[in-house]
């Protein structure tokens, strides 16, 4: 039986890569599809109805149903517009894939104020306006499901993404705070950070050897290798998963930790900077956490 029959399910940023992988598969698993994409640059720039009007073709050619959006996510009004498109013609929302980004790289000391809030506007509150107008629905239903893209960049780090790796902390914090504000109401959410080979991921130069190998490691994780896990999250299955955080790399699929108290110490007396250094920080030196990017983790070549 198809995981998705009957449900109604909205994509942002479906016109192409990731997005367009887990529409199609959406339609395939029985689900009635919104595709949404402003079909603007990597950057943010400009805006093309074509993408998501294609996307919409292709399903409708293998006999499912799905409505193109072009709204652009980061507009509170075009955010509501997406849900209010599912309502319009399919009568209901049962999913919801915040997947619509872009990059603005660059090392931090030259990031532009509007390299900053243009990423934050659209990655992060774009997110947020989304997912408010779907709650709505979802508390009046009482069901719902939420799959919000992260990135290790921020989970891990990266260079020169201060915007983006911020951006994409600030969506798990999001997603976790739906999770626990909406579990009465049958809500849940969740987060996929991807390892796919895309518009953006071929916007950063390689820097050296090192990193061309790795743009070659990246080429073979293809946008349909993450489409599984998000409709999987979307299924009545998966109901009783919420606040994760996933990772999916090639046909690996991983689990993320999250944050929590590693090491405590006290001192009845309270604490004063000079025993800050002298005591505390020494005491805790060998727990903290060295500093890596996410392809020093992800070392490996996916299989």
């Amino acid at each position: 039986m198809a995981k998705l029959k009957d449900k109604v399910v909205a994509v942002t940023g479906a016109g192409r890569g990731i997005g367009r992988e887990i529409a199609l598969l959406a339609a395939r698993e029985g689900a009635k599809v919104v595709v949404n994409d402003l079909g603007g640059s990597q950057e943010g720039d400009g805006a093309d109805v074509g993408p998501a009007q294609e996307v919409v073709n292709e399903i409708k050619g293998f006999g499912g149903d799905a409505v193109a959006n072009t709204a652009d996510i980061s507009n509170p009004q075009g955010a509501q517009s997406i849900i209010g498109d599912a309502i319009d013609r399919f009568g209901r929302i049962d999913g919801v894939v915040n997947n619509a980004g872009i990059l603005r790289d660059r090392i931090f000391h030259k990031m532009s104020q509007d390299d900053w809030d243009t990423l934050i506007r659209i990655n992060l509150n774009g997110y947020f306006y989304v997912s408010k107008a779907a709650a709505l629905a979802f508390k009046e239903q009482g069901s719902g499901s939420f799959v919000h893209f992260t990135s290790t960049s921020g989970l891990i780090g990266n260079f020169g993404q201060a915007n983006y790796s911020a951006a994409k902390m600030g969506v798990v914090g999001l997603s976790n705070s739906i999770a626990l504000d909406m579990a009465r109401s049958n809500v849940n959410s969740n987060c996929i950070a991807p390892f796919a080979w895309s518009r953006m991921t071929a916007t950063i130069p390689p820097q050296n050897e090192e990193e061309r190998k790795r743009v070659e490691r990246i080429k073979s994780m293809t946008p349909d290798k993450i489409a599984p896990l998000a409709v999987g999250l979307l299924s009545d299955e998966a109901k009783e998963v919420t606040g994760q955080i996933f990772a999916v790399r090639k046909n690996e699929i991983f689990l993320f930790s999250v944050p929590r108290p590693i090491r405590s110490m006290h001192r009845s007396e309270g604490w004063t900077p000079d025993s800050i250094v002298s005591d505390l920080l020494p005491a805790f030196r060998s727990s903290f956490h060295k500093m890596e990017r996410s392809g020093d983790v992800f070392s490996w070549d996916p299989i």
